[in-house]
């Protein structure tokens, strides 16, 4: 009998001790789920906070597992590991976020649509991936890149051993 695998698309995030925790992060992710590739790192404001700056990037896996299970046995699991805790104030500052963005091309989070810390890293990886009314998600990540406070950090090297996909976008504003 043949595992069906599933293709996911993640964001991962962290604004506490960021550089550190990312790289923790995908690390201990690779250990859990097959990683096929993984946007830059880009530092935006945070978000419904008044919180540090925030560092995210995009990562394609493959896992045997559906949404429901990759979100209860690895994804939760991992961010406790890393010292998150979840409260009441779902914006406040956090060790280690990650959210499931698609899977298996089925868009579950559509704020990527709206919000360039998340459309910008997804783009790297998904360029092509259409928004339903026409353009893609790298020409919508381009213009949601010039009205906010976005930049690449290839000084963080979140994984020496692999080399990240280059930049799609060269229009961002720095702080």
């Amino acid at each position: 009998m043949t595992t069906l695998e599933h293709q996911a698309c993640l964001l991962l995030g962290s604004n506490i001790q960021p550089e550190k925790n990312l790289t923790s992060g995908l690390n201990l992710l690779r250990n859990m789920v097959t990683i096929s590739r993984h946007s830059s790192v880009w530092e935006t404001p945070s978000v419904g906070s008044s919180g540090p700056d925030f560092l995210n990037l995009a990562v394609l896996i493959t896992t045997p597992l559906k949404a429901s299970e990759l979100k209860a046995q690895v994804l939760r699991p991992l961010e406790i590991q890393l010292g998150r805790v979840r409260s009441a104030n779902k914006n406040a500052p956090r060790t280690f976020d990650i959210d499931i963005i698609l899977f298996d091309d089925r868009l579950l989070d559509q704020n990527l649509w709206s919000y360039a810390h998340r459309a910008v890293p997804v783009a790297e990886v998904l360029p092509d991936y259409p928004s339903g009314l026409g353009d893609t998600l790298k020409d919508v990540a381009s213009e949601l890149a010039k009205t906010t406070l976005i930049h690449l950090r290839p000084d963080v090297l979140v994984d020496k051993n692999y080399e990240a996909s280059p930049p799609q976008h060269n229009n961002t504003r720095s702080n």
